[in-house]
C-alpha cells in the first residue's frame, strides 16, 4: 500500500471537519437535496486520464464497477468530509511544471505534492478503499471562475451530485461551485467520458494547483 496513502487513512477517524456553511436538512446530518448533472453524449477520455491509466492501469480497470449512486448516509457523508479536508490538508499544491516539468500529468500524489487532478485522484482512490462505489465517484472537468481548467471529483448520490474539490474543505451540490462542467467520467465505465457541456475535446488542466 502506498505509504502516503495509508498515512491518510489513518487519520480519517481523528479529522475534525472544516465544513461551517453547508445546509442540512432538518432531520438529518445531511446536506439538503441538490440536482443530478445532465450529461449529453460520449466523448474520448482527456489525455491526462489516457496517460494517467498507462501509469497506474489498475485504476483504470473497466471492471473496476459497482452502483451508479451512492446511498448518502450520516456515515457516508462524514466519509466523504473527512477524506476532503484530509487531502486538502495533507497534499502540498505544486504545478506539474514544476513538479514534473511537463504541462500536464495526472498522478497519485505519492510524494505528498500534486495538482488538482491529483487531489481528486487521490480522493477517489480513497472512497473506493473505503468500500464506496468507483461508479459513483467521477473525474470530472470544469472551468473555474477565472475560466481556467480545473479538475475535481463528483460524488453521485441518491440526493444529488455533490463535489470534492481542492480549493475548498466545503463539499456542495455541482450547482452551487459556481464553476462550468465539460465533462466527466461515464457511471458505467472510467474509461468513457461524456459531454457536459459545450465544450472544447480537450482541456489542460494540469497548470493550476
Amino acid at each position: 500500500m502506498l505509504k502516503h496513502l495509508t498515512l491518510i487513512l489513518s487519520i480519517l477517524c481523528s479529522c475534525v471537519p472544516a465544513i461551517a456553511t453547508q445546509s442540512f436538512s432538518k432531520d438529518e446530518k445531511l446536506p439538503m437535496v441538490v440536482t443530478s448533472a445532465a450529461t449529453t453524449g460520449e466523448l474520448s477520455a482527456p489525455f491526462g486520464w489516457r496517460d494517467f491509466c498507462r501509469k497506474f492501469a489498475r485504476e483504470c480497470d473497466d471492471q473496476l464497477v459497482g452502483p451508479s449512486y451512492v446511498e448518502l448516509t450520516a456515515d457516508v457523508w462524514q466519509t466523504l468530509r473527512n477524506v476532503n479536508e484530509a487531502v486538502n490538508r495533507d497534499i502540498q499544491p505544486v504545478s506539474d511544471l514544476e513538479h514534473w516539468g511537463v504541462a500536464e500529468s495526472w498522478d497519485i500524489p505519492t510524494d505528498g505534492k500534486g495538482d488538482c487532478e491529483d487531489y481528486a485522484l487521490l480522493k477517489r482512490k480513497m472512497l473506493i478503499a473505503l468500500k464506496l462505489s468507483p461508479s459513483a465517484l467521477l473525474m470530472t472537468i470544469v472551468y473555474n471562475r477565472r475560466h481556467e481548467g480545473h479538475a475535481i471529483l463528483t460524488v453521485v448520490t441518491d440526493r444529488g451530485d455533490f463535489i470534492l474539490d481542492n480549493q475548498t474543505d466545503t463539499i456542495m451540490g455541482w450547482e452551487q461551485t459556481g464553476y462550468r462542467f465539460i465533462e466527466r467520467q461515464s457511471v458505467r465505465n472510467p474509461n468513457i467520458w461524456v459531454r457536459l457541456s459545450d465544450s472544447p475535446a480537450d482541456i489542460v488542466v494540469s497548470s493550476r494547483k
